[in-house]
C-alpha cells in the first residue's frame, strides 16, 4: 500500500517531474487514481508542476501511449482507423516482459537487448516495470520512414507485433539454455508450481510457459507505465536502468526513497540513429508464421459462423468461468473472450457491451481502451479467429478456468462445444417434412381397412 506521504514526497521531486513530462511529449496520457481506476481519456501532461497537483488529487501512477500523436486530445474511441492513422505521428517499440519471477524476467530482458543490438540497434533502452518484469524500448526515430512502400507510422500495431514475435523466436534457444544453466527442471517446477507436462513439450523445456512477452494486446492506444511512476501493487517505482547491466538489477533500487534519476532515459530519442532499425523491421515482416498463427492453430476444416448469436447457456465451462470475473490473466482472458464471441455469432456492439460487463466483475478491471482496441481490431480485420485450443495450457489450465464436463472430452476448441450444444436446437427449429402418400399406397391402406371391418 502506497501512503499519501510517499506519493507526495516522490512526485514533488522536480527531477522526477521533469522526467515524466519529458516522456509524455506527443503521447496520450492516462492517470490512475488508486482503487478508483483511471481518470478521463485522452489526457496529456505538459507542465512539471501538474504532476504534484495530480498527486494531491490522489493520482498514484501515470501511463503513456506507445503511439505518438499530432494532437492526443483529439483521440476518440469511436474514431475511424483512417482518422487515427492521419493523427498518428509514429510509434515506439515497447516490449513488455510478463513474469512473476524477476530472475527469469532479467534473463529474458538481457537476451532481448542483446538480440536488438545484434540487429544493429544502439538506441535500446530498458526500465523495470515496478512489478517483476521489464520494458524494453526502441524509439520511433530509429525506424525507416517507409517499409514495403507504406509509411512506417501506419504499420501499427502489426509492425510492433511482428517484431515482438520475431524476437521471441530469436531468443527461444538461448533462453532455454540460460534458464537451465543454473536451475534444473525439478527446481523450476518447485519454484513456479507448474507440473512437468506444462513446462516440457516433446521432451523440450518451454521457457514461454513461465515467461511471457506480450504480443496479444499490442493495439492502438496501448499504454505502458511511465518511467518514475509507482506500481500500485508492489509499491515500487518503474525506474530506467542501464540496458547492459540488467542482470545486476535489484528491487531495492526501485524503492521510492532510493530512487535516483538515471542518465539512461527510457525511449531516449536523442540517442536514436535514423534507419538503424530498418533491418529489424524488414526481417520481422519476412518472418513466418503470421500474427494469428502464433496463438491459435487454425482448424483445417472451415468453421461456419452461426447466423444467430449462441446464448451464454451453451458456452463451455471455461468461458463461463471467465465471464464470472477473474483476479489474474485479464489480458489473456480478453483475447480468449473476444475471439470466442466473434466465432459464435455475436455482433461487435453486443461483444463490447458484454466485455464491459465482464470487466466490471474483475478484481482489478482492465483499461476500457484495451477492450475497445480488441473489438476494433476484429472489426478492421473482418476475420473470425478461433480462440486458443483447449490443449493450450498457457490459457485455460494455467489460469485455472478449465473445469471440464463430459462434453469437453470430445472437443479440441471451446467453440466446438457451443456448436455441438446448439446443433440439436437448430434441428428443432427446422420445420418437419410433410409425408407425401402416393395414390397406390392410399389404395393399399383402404383395402386393409375394408378387410378388417
Amino acid at each position: 500500500m502506497i501512503t499519501t506521504s510517499q506519493l507526495l514526497k516522490h512526485y514533488k521531486r522536480e527531477d522526477i517531474q521533469a522526467e515524466i513530462v519529458e516522456n509524455a511529449k506527443d503521447r496520450e496520457i492516462a492517470i490512475k487514481f488508486g482503487d478508483k481506476g483511471f481518470g478521463k481519456r485522452p489526457d496529456i501532461l505538459k507542465y512539471p508542476k501538474d504532476i504534484l497537483e495530480l498527486a494531491k488529487q490522489g493520482a498514484t501512477s501515470f501511463h503513456a501511449s506507445e503511439e505518438l500523436w499530432k494532437s492526443p486530445l483529439q483521440l476518440d474511441p469511436m474514431m475511424k482507423k483512417i482518422d487515427a492513422d492521419d493523427l498518428r505521428q509514429g510509434w515506439d517499440l515497447v516490449l513488455d516482459i510478463d513474469c512473476k519471477f524477476i530472475e527469469y524476467s532479467k534473463i529474458t530482458a538481457n537476451l532481448l537487448i542483446k538480440a536488438l543490438k545484434f540487429q544493429g540497434i544502439e538506441s535500446v533502452s530498458c526500465k523495470f516495470s515496478g512489478g517483476s518484469g521489464f520494458h524494453i524500448g526502441v524509439p520511433f526515430e530509429s525506424f525507416p520512414a517507409k517499409v514495403y512502400d507504406k509509411e512506417t507510422k501506419l504499420w501499427f500495431p502489426d509492425g510492433a507485433r511482428k517484431i515482438a514475435l520475431y524476437l521471441k523466436e530469436m531468443i527461444h534457444p538461448p533462453l532455454i539454455n540460460e534458464m537451465l544453466k543454473s536451475e534444473s527442471i525439478d527446481l523450476i517446477m518447485k519454484k513456479t508450481g507448474k507440473p512437468f507436462n506444462e513446462i516440457v513439450k516433446n521432451k523440450i523445456f518451454n521457457p514461454f510457459s513461465i515467461v511471457g512477452i506480450d504480443t496479444i494486446l499490442i493495439s492502438s492506444r496501448h499504454l505502458y507505465r511511465m518511467p518514475y511512476s509507482f506500481n500500485e501493487k508492489s509499491g515500487l517505482v518503474s525506474v530506467p536502468i542501464n540496458p547492459d547491466k540488467v542482470m545486476d538489477f535489484t528491487k531495492e533500487i526501485a524503492i521510492s526513497e532510493n530512487v535516483k534519476v538515471s542518465k539512461y532515459r527510457f525511449l531516449d530519442k536523442k540517442k536514436a540513429i535514423p534507419n538503424e532499425a530498418k533491418k529489424l523491421l524488414v526481417q520481422a515482416f519476412d518472418f513466418k508464421p503470421n500474427i494469428e498463427d502464433t496463438t491459435v492453430k487454425k482448424d483445417k476444416k472451415k468453421y461456419l459462423i452461426p447466423e444467430e448469436a449462441v446464448p451464454e447457456q451453451f458456452f463451455p465451462p471455461c468461458i463461463q468461468n471467465i465471464l464470472k470475473g477473474i483476479t489474474d490473466g485479464r489480458k489473456r482472458s480478453l483475447f480468449i473472450l473476444s475471439n470466442f464471441l466473434t466465432s459464435v455469432g455475436w455482433g461487435y456492439d453486443q461483444i463490447e457491451k458484454r466485455l464491459d460487463e465482464w470487466n466490471k466483475q474483475n478484481t482489478e478491471p482492465l483499461r476500457e481502451v484495451l477492450i475497445q482496441g480488441q473489438v476494433r481490431y476484429h472489426k478492421q480485420k473482418n476475420k473470425k479467429i478461433l480462440p486458443p485450443n483447449c490443449g493450450n495450457k498457457m490459457y485455460y489450465h494455467d489460469l485455472r478456468f478449465c473445469i471440464p464436463d463430459n462434453l469437453c472430452q470430445k472437443i479440441k476448441n471451446p467453440v466446438n462445444y457451443s456448436r455441438i450444444k446448439t446443433r440439436y436446437l437448430n434441428k428443432e427449429k427446422k420445420p418437419k417434412k410433410e409425408v407425401k402418400t402416393t395414390n397406390k399406397e392410399m389404395n393399399k391402406e383402404q383395402i386393409k381397412q375394408s378387410e378388417t371391418k
